[in-house]
């Protein structure tokens, strides 16, 4: 079973970018904007190697491309739906 390195490095490309808020950002952690009203979430990086948070990644790409204005990645789902997938990657039932 492999992951699709070119997203993953694409996603890190995004990662790099500088941003006012990344000094607060834990390290082995990430910025995520989710839902119409741009909520911030703050997840561990090694959430880039699930196949449903890729997914994620692939949507955002089609939809906002990876040179987005405001310098942060922006995932294009309801803030429901994104709380619901990273609670089922940590293995956590809401």
């Amino acid at each position: 079973m492999g992951f699709r390195l070119p997203r993953i490095v694409n996603a890190k490309k995004i990662l790099r970018a500088s941003s006012p808020m990344a000094a607060d950002v834990p390290k082995g952690y990430f910025a995520v904007y989710v839902g119409e009203n741009c909520k911030r979430f703050v997840i561990p990086v090694s959430y880039l190697n699930n196949p449903s948070f890729q997914e994620l990644l692939s949507l955002s790409e089609e939809e906002f491309g990876y040179d987005h204005p405001t310098g942060g990645l922006r995932i294009p789902c309801g803030e429901d739906v994104f709380v619901d997938l990273t609670s089922r990657l940590n293995g956590i039932s809401i």
